[in-house]
């Protein structure tokens, strides 16, 4: 394994034209900043609405790059989700409440996923993005979807936040347009459950995973390379330097062995430093970097959202990460209406004296520069080993 430096901020990008020349696309809706989660929740911050108008202060995103999204019709929900809790779902929406044995079955009504005014129609319309974000990225579009992400969802109940698993729907969308092998990658601090048990046991999907060791849902410990499930469960104050070995020596040799011809990238912003749902110490320009050189392999790509619970860090991060994909280039310090943007946010779960002034001041953060620990080392080697073990998968073989 070569030893990684680190890479320039890719500031300038220039997108990669897929089959039909089209530019990157931004999705979104207004019923993500209608339908705000209630009281303390971790997600009654700003999210996307946030992204939204810094990308625009910034001079972005135009009308011809926005597309703004629908949610997805009952039955098509119905191809990965069970129809009764689709229904109990909607009836508790309209009904702002839910009965204790639809709580107990469903995992709806609780702290953890509450019910809300437009709950139903907010989670079908995220759904409704990761479709047309893959739909777009057939035609050859880069699509950038940041309120995706929702990879805890399971066919039948809610788990950690997620009403419903739309990465699941932009790789079903993936395969059903024609592509033999899709691979998905999730950066999110918590690992993507949900979406790994859906795929376990379909050969024309890769599964590959970053987050936190320990941390919840206390998953992915293992990986199953047989099956393309790859598990990298990192320690606390896992950095910079250890994401670019991890993305050189791991992601990328494993996508390219598997000859993927689609990609979905997670792209949680709570593996961010200063993030109070976990515990890692990424910088946005880390980040930045990883997505843009899983780009470089140049196969359809959704590119989705997920966790983040420091709106600070979180805005900063997706927007940038708007701008790697779009080729503009990021300043090196904000414009005073984006700083004020920014002073005007909220988060109970971040403390006054945890805040970082450069949060309010610049997009880019600072780089963690520690080393690479032996322990990432020994995770990069084992897996790629395992692959080799396993042999090339994704060419139509069962696992």
């Amino acid at each position: 394994m070569q030893n990684l430096t680190a890479h320039s901020l890719p500031s300038s990008r220039t997108p990669v034209p897929g089959p039909a020349g089209g530019e990157p696309v931004f999705l979104g809706s207004e019923l993500f900043a209608r339908a705000a989660f209630p009281g303390n929740h971790p997600l009654r911050i700003i999210r996307h609405a946030a992204v939204l108008e810094l990308v625009r202060e910034l001079g972005w995103l135009d009308a011809r790059r926005y597309r703004e999204i629908d949610p997805v019709s009952v039955e098509r929900l119905a191809e990965f989700h069970d129809p009764a809790y689709i229904e109990a779902l909607q009836y508790a929406e309209s009904e702002g409440r839910v009965s204790r044995d639809v709580r107990e079955r469903f995992n709806i009504g609780t702290l953890e996923n509450p019910v809300f005014p437009g709950m139903f129609a907010r989670a079908a319309a995220t759904v409704g993005g990761s479709i047309a974000a893959a739909e777009l990225a057939l035609a050859g579009f880069t699509a950038f979807h940041p309120s995706g992400g929702t990879h805890h969802g399971r066919p039948d109940r809610a788990v950690g936040f997620c009403y419903f698993n739309d990465p699941a729907f932009a790789i079903r969308t993936l395969l059903d347009g024609g592509l033999a092998q899709v691979g998905y990658v999730d950066l999110d601090a918590h690992h993507g459950d949900g979406v790994e048990r859906l795929f376990a046991d379909e050969a024309r999907v890769m599964t590959l995973s970053i987050h936190e060791e320990d941390r919840w849902p206390h998953s992915g410990q293992d990986s199953d390379p047989g099956r393309g499930i790859y598990n990298l469960p990192v320690p606390r104050g896992f950095g910079d330097a250890e994401l670019d070995f991890l993305v050189e020596n791991v992601l990328l040799p494993l996508l390219s062995e598997a000859e993927i011809e689609g990609l979905v990238l997670c792209c949680g912003a709570d593996c961010l430093a200063g993030d109070p749902l976990s515990g890692m110490a990424l910088s946005n320009v880390s980040l930045w970097r990883a997505v843009d050189n899983l780009l470089a392999l140049g196969v359809p790509t959704v590119v989705l959202g997920g966790g983040g619970y420091n709106p600070w860090t979180l805005t900063r991060y997706w927007a940038g990460l708007w701008a790697t994909l779009a080729g503009e280039t990021i300043p090196g310090a904000l414009p005073e209406a984006a700083r004020e943007m920014l002073r005007n946010m909220e988060c109970d779960l971040v403390d006054d004296e945890d805040r970082d002034p450069s949060w309010l001041t610049s997009m880019a953060d600072t780089p963690y520069s520690a080393p690479v620990r032996d322990s990432i080392k020994s995770l990069a080697m084992s897996l790629r080993q395992a692959g080799h073990d396993a042999g090339a998968r994704g060419k139509g073989d069962t696992p």
